[in-house]
């Protein structure tokens, strides 16, 4: 087996292969723990350091980008575009020689503009691969002209005759033979049956055999459990094949014998590996093995019997080395020792590669010599010059038996993060090598093993921990028996970070009353505590008072550090406490209570918030807070109305505890003075601080204190003035204050003076304040350009504008007083200046207004305005268009015209110039497809000319849909349709045009018919003009009321002449009145007459007898086209003749050719032929070894037989060849050449010279031939062969 084979997972490495001198390598392509081994590349030479030249201009891009077309189909378009041009003027060319000289001169104008513009057009698309330089586009130029004058003026220069020699050497699908079917000459020539046959003569040399040629290491191992041993044999066939295998545990020597049917196969397997074949090279034998040892050569056996030489050598076969990671734990902690070793197998000294990546940082490094102690390899020797390696003779070999290692490889985890190990490749001593593959996948993730030859481990960074916000002097404050977080920070890298895997901390807890003296812990009464973070979510709670100290920290991997400050002390504050004490308050008038003043001490950590709750006896409970910031405050609690009061302080609360139950409670019976005060809260009376409307009184609900009847004192102020009001004897609780209409705008307000009350009577200071409007809310309509009226656009949106007053929004009621029957419109207004959108003309009226409290009035003058429309635009048809009405069809008609003939309309508009129309063309031509299109035309004046199309004949309708003018905006009209009817001109053309009538200078009719088509409607009357190739000036011919579009012309015979003459169709007018005459005179239709003299023939070879392979040539005298009527083979046979004039056909067969005649077919002549005869000669033909290549193997000295055949007519004369046997890479040389003359057709020669013979050429009577494809005539008596 050669090749390198893949390994099963697990297994160790294919044997590799390599050159003489060269160590073996391999490259892993299957998984990372399993190297495959592979050929290794051969290092580059070193490159000579470049001089720093500077950066090249960038390139121009193309045209037309490469992303678009890339450059090789942008070079093909290019390339197809110019081969078009060079069909297209073949074309006009060949319209030349058919006739119509008269264009020589535009036909060359027009090509040289055309190759002009093409090629210098080619540099500005700037194609890569496609950018000539200026000389060599000028240099093109020029030649194009050059050839377009020759090819349009008709120089006589073989041009025609170089373009087919260059299509022909392109491509050549051959020649017309004789008899009727094309055959390509070469073919005849290079028949294989002409020359058939060859003879090689080898000298059988001595063999020999060698096994390993080229020093080749192989090693065993893996999924590869044999090898093929290379062995070469020289010039041999084996037998019988022994080897000899020493093994390398136990030196034993064993014998394998190659049995002569295994060598026989060995020998067509490698015969096949071996193309091409060559019998001199030697042959490289591969004998499969499957056991390591040192193999020898012993003996090789022929065919002969005889044992064949061998050299001395050999071929170590040893197991494949392999290298692995010891496995180790996946986590370590920074500042550990990695901890690691590798294991290698195989032949020592070995060699081993790694690389280690730290957190994507790759470092490789490597061992040498990795070998058991005191060992001494014989390939360590050889390197250091010390001898060979070894010999046929040494019978130790156990050097090379496969041995383990392992190396160890400690080194400090400086990083956290990720570390990976991977082998490279190992190498052993006799230089196999085993790459692995370098791939680390995401293992974490995967559920496949780590491969051997990959250690991945992560190194974790330790913890550290300490207390943040917390320590001896600064203690945690929370409330006895409340929970409260230790402030346990964690930190990385010297930060503060979130924790990403559990942390397991412990810590020491002495309760507050035992702590020392000082401050510390007490080893008697001190706990030693743990606790478990498994996220960041996760805190420690404390709720006892104490000292709380940090020990340790350690996560599942590492044991961590504990930072500073690392304890803290926690402390619970006193629970707040209240003690109530009471002094009444009493009625300086009365002596009655009217209330009580309490004073509140309190306990504990400020602020302080009390609740208290106010019962009165027969009445609901309110509950009031008191919120103190001080340990002392006095609080007074005086009811306004008369009852049996209890007060109960049920609750308090300070900074630490919260809703701590109390129970104080205080009663008392209030019999409160006389008082009053505002109802604030009461929904019908005037608010305090709003806004009332000028003209509305206000309204407020008071509410007596005390026994009554009351006398109530209040005062009215506004203006700086203060109205003085009482009210006496009330004897409702609510009393409702009531002002007149308020008629001053400005600030008022309403104080309550004195309340009385059982005689007692108490000064009051309550008071309430509200504004009054100084105005009413007021609407106009504004001035437009100084008036209360506007023309606008019809149906165009109109801003009016509306003038307010009063405070935002407004509410205005209007109409239009034109359109009664509509509903008058409510519109909602948020500015002072508000623009009123209306679309419709008439007059509007305001009706009503309201802002945003009050109600307003409206201004007389100015509450109507007008609004009117200007006259929007008209259009018509003008007298001046000379149209006439179709009222079935509700449309204008227009005179019908002629394709081409001038035609218009004109427009007459009504409205404010410049105008703007819009229509439509519809267009029904008499050939093509229906057509809409749209058009506009601007008029500055009332009339507008439009014209008409007339290009093409059809049927035209124009729909004239829009007009606007310099106030309105273009809009639907009425349309006004408009129909005329364009005829087409007539036409007059050939039935067969560009034809050309030829006929006989003898015989020329007095009139020729020349079919004629007319289009149009009858009768026509059509011009035409005769012009004889020689004159200047043309004659013209009338021909009137021609009835029918059919017609054949008659020409008579005064006026044609002796040659070519154009007939020209130059007018034709049809019953409508339409003419067509083209003004170009190369697009008015023509046909040629010519008239012609009969043809003639001649030989143009002097030879009647001729060979297959052989042309006919004979020269045409006339007008071409010709037709050559001639016998071949008894068959009667014609042939056209183009241009040439030459009659040339290929003598492909034997036989008789005779021309018969030979006729002008332009001009209908023909004319007899005769003693015209040649006679076709078939080819010789000659065999040596029966056609067949012989291989003939003789010895030294002997000699061997070669014979010729030979076909045609003698005598014949044959020349034949010694030549060295062809190799690949090696000219053949000739070493001897031999002509002799025979009347036999069999001959037999005697060779015993080594070489390759071969017949190379025959002549017969007539004909010779020639290996290399010549042939020709015989001329008998020469020596070497002629055509």
């Amino acid at each position: 087996m050669n090749g390198t084979p893949r390994l099963r997972a697990g297994a160790f490495p294919s044997t590799p292969q390599n050159t003489p001198g060269q160590p073996t390598r391999f490259t892993s392509s299957t998984s990372p723990n399993n190297g495959t081994p592979q050929r290794p590349r051969n290092k580059l030479p070193a490159i000579q350091k470049l001089r720093n030249f500077p950066p090249p201009e960038p390139p121009q891009e193309p045209l037309i980008s490469l992303e678009t077309v890339d450059a090789a189909t942008q070079r093909f378009f290019v390339v197809s575009f110019y081969a078009a041009l060079w069909a297209y003027r073949i074309y006009d060319f060949y319209t030349l020689l058919s006739g119509g000289n008269d264009e020589q001169l535009w036909l060359f104008l027009k090509w040289v503009l055309m190759d002009g513009i093409f090629l210098f057009a080619i540099p500005s698309l700037r194609i890569p691969w496609l950018e000539p330089s200026s000389p060599a586009l000028v240099f093109m130029f020029l030649g194009h002209v050059l050839l377009n004058g020759m090819m349009m003026f008709q120089v006589s220069i073989p041009l025609v005759g170089w373009i087919a020699s260059i299509g022909k050497a392109l491509y050549n699908p051959g020649e017309e033979s004789l008899g009727g079917h094309t055959v390509k000459r070469e073919a005849l020539y290079n028949d294989p049956r002409s020359i058939q046959g060859k003879v090689i003569v080898n000298i059988l040399p001595e063999g020999s055999a060698i096994i390993n040629p080229n020093q080749e290491s192989f090693c065993l191992g893996g999924s590869t459990n044999y090898i093929d041993l290379p062995i070469q044999i020289n010039q041999t066939e084996p037998t019988r094949i022994e080897l000899q295998r020493s093994d390398f545990d136990t030196s034993e020597a064993e014998t394998i014998t190659i049995t002569a049917k295994a060598a026989k196969s060995l020998m067509a397997t490698a015969r096949k590996s071996q193309k091409p074949q060559d019998s001199s090279e030697p042959l490289v034998l591969r004998y499969a093995v499957k056991k390591p040892g040192r193999y020898i050569l012993q003996k090789v056996v022929d065919k002969t019997s005889m044992e064949v030489t061998g050299r001395s050598s050999e071929a170590i076969v040893v197991r494949c080395p392999s290298a692995r990671l010891v496995t180790t734990s996946g986590d370590k902690c920074k500042g550990e020792l990695s901890d690691i070793s590798f294991e290698v197998t195989g032949t020592p000294p070995l060699k081993l590669k790694y690389r280690k990546m730290v957190n994507s940082a790759p470092i490789e490094a490597s061992f040498q010599s990795i070998q058991p102690e005191d060992f001494v390899s014989p390939y360590a020797r050889k390197q250091q010059g010390l001898g060979i390696v070894t010999t046929s003779d040494d019978q130790d070999v156990s050097w090379a038996r496969a041995r383990s290692i392992k190396v160890p490889v400690n080194e400090t985890l400086f990083n956290s993060g990720s570390w990976w190990y991977t082998i490279d490749q190992v190498e052993d001593a006799i230089g196999n090598v085993v790459a692995y593959k370098s791939e680390l996948e995401d293992y974490a993730h995967s559920r496949n093993k780590l491969p051997e030859t990959q250690q991945v481990f992560t190194v974790h960074e330790r913890p550290r921990i300490s207390l943040d916000g917390c320590d001896s002097q600064h203690p945690l404050k929370v409330a006895k028996g409340s929970p409260v977080r230790l402030p346990v920070s964690f930190e990385a890298d010297g930060r503060p970070t979130e924790i990403d895997a559990p942390h397991d901390i412990e810590y020491v807890f002495t309760p507050e009353e035992d702590l020392k003296s000082l401050g510390e812990h007490n080893p008697a009464t001190q706990q030693a505590l743990k606790h478990n973070f498994r996220s960041p979510r996760d805190t420690l709670l404390i709720n006892n008072s104490g000292l709380y100290s940090l020990k340790s920290v350690s996560t599942k991997f590492c044991s961590g550090e504990v930072r500073e400050p690392a304890s803290c002390l926690l402390q619970n504050p006193p629970e707040p406490k209240l003690e109530v004490s009471a002094t009444n308050l009493t009625d300086k008038c009365a002596g009655n209570p009217v209330g009580l003043q309490v004073t509140l001490d309190l306990v504990g950590t400020p602020p302080f918030e009390v609740w208290y709750k106010t019962e009165r006896k027969g009445h609901g409970i309110q509950t009031k807070p008191e919120k103190m910031t001080s340990h002392r405050q006095q609080v007074q609690l005086q009811p306004i109305e008369e009852g049996d009061y209890t007060y109960t302080f049920y609750e308090i609360s300070d900074y630490y505890y919260k809703a701590q139950q109390v129970d104080h409670r205080l009663e008392q019976t209030v019999k409160p003075s006389a008082s009053a005060h505002f109802v604030r809260d009461d929904p019908d009376s005037t608010k305090a601080s709003s806004t009332l409307c000028l003209s509305q009184a206000a309204t407020f609900k008071i509410r007596l204190g005390g026994e009554g009847p009351w006398n109530l004192g209040y005062e009215l102020v506004h203006g700086g003035q203060r109205k003085k009001q009482s009210k006496i004897g009330i004897i409702d609780v609510d009393y409702i204050i009531e002002t007149e209409p308020l008629e001053s705008g400005g600030d008022y307000t309403i104080v309550l003076t004195s309340i009385e009350a059982g005689g007692c009577k108490e000064q009051m200071k309550e008071e309430i304040s509200f504004k009054v409007r100084h105005q009413r809310p007021k609407v106009s309509f504004g001035l437009m350009d100084g008036k209360r009226s506007v023309i606008a656009l019809a149906d165009k949106q109109i801003a009016l504008p509306v003038r307010l007053s009063g405070e935002r929004p407004w509410k205005v009621e209007y109409r239009n007083a034109n359109e009664p029957t509509h509903p008058s419109i409510i519109e909602e207004m948020y500015n002072e200046n508000f623009s009123l959108l209306v679309k419709n003309k008439g007059t509007y009226e305001l009706m009503s207004v309201h802002d945003n409290t009050c109600p307003g009035t409206i201004d007389e003058t100015a509450d109507k305005f007008e609004v009117t429309w200007i006259q929007r635009p008209t259009m018509e048809l003008s007298e001046e268009s000379r149209v006439t009405r179709d009222e079935k069809r509700d449309l204008w008609v227009k005179n019908e015209v002629c394709e081409g003939d001038e035609a218009s309309v004109e427009l007459s508009f009504t409205g404010n110039p410049q105008f703007s129309v819009r229509y439509e063309e519809t267009a029904k031509p008499n050939q093509g497809q229906k057509s809409v299109r749209k058009r506009d035309i601007t008029a500055a004046l009332p009339k507008a000319s439009i014209r008409l199309d007339t290009e093409k004949a059809g049927e035209y309708t124009y729909k004239f849909l829009e007009l606007a003018d310099a106030n309105y905006d273009p809009e639907s009209q009425p349309p006004i349709v408009l129909t005329q009817r364009v005829n087409s001109r007539p036409t007059a053309r050939f039935a067969t045009p560009g034809k050309v009538y030829n006929f006989c200078a003898v015989n020329v009719p007095e009139e020729e018919v020349i079919p004629v088509i007319l289009e149009g409607v009858p009768p026509f009357n059509v011009e035409l003009d005769v012009k004889h190739a020689g004159s200047a000036k043309g004659e013209w011919i009338p021909y009137k009321d021609i009835p029918t579009n059919k017609y054949d012309l008659r020409i008579e015979s005064k006026y044609l002449k002796h040659g070519p003459q154009t007939v020209t169709i130059k007018q034709v007018t049809d019953s409508r009145g339409c003419r067509s005459r083209p003004e170009i005179a190369a697009a008015r239709p023509r046909v040629q007459v010519s008239v012609h003299d009969p043809p003639t023939i001649s030989d143009l070879t002097a030879r009647s007898d001729l060979c297959v392979g052989n042309h006919v040539e004979f020269q045409l005298a006339g007008t071409a086209p010709f037709t050559v009527h001639y016998t071949f083979d008894g068959k009667s046979r014609k042939a056209s003749v183009g241009a040439g004039a030459i009659f040339k056909k290929l003598a492909a067969e034997a036989g008789i050719f005779t021309i018969d005649a030979v006729a002008d077919s332009a001009s209908h002549c023909r004319a007899a032929v005769s003693s015209l005869q040649k006679v076709v000669h078939p080819l010789p033909r000659g065999k040596l070894a029966k056609g067949r290549v012989s291989h003939v193997d003789i010895h030294e000295g002997h000699e061997t037989d070669i014979i010729f055949d030979f076909e045609g007519t003698p005598p014949f004369e044959f020349t034949y060849t010694r030549s060295t046997e062809p190799k690949r890479g090696v000219k053949q040389v000739v070493l001897e050449t031999k002509t002799e003359t025979t009347w036999d057709e069999h001959v037999q020669r005697k060779v015993s010279s080594e070489g390759e013979y071969e017949l190379i050429g025959v002549k017969d009577a007539h004909c010779s031939v020639k290996k290399n494809g010549e042939s020709g005539p015989s001329h008998m008596g020469k020596k070497r062969l002629t055509k």
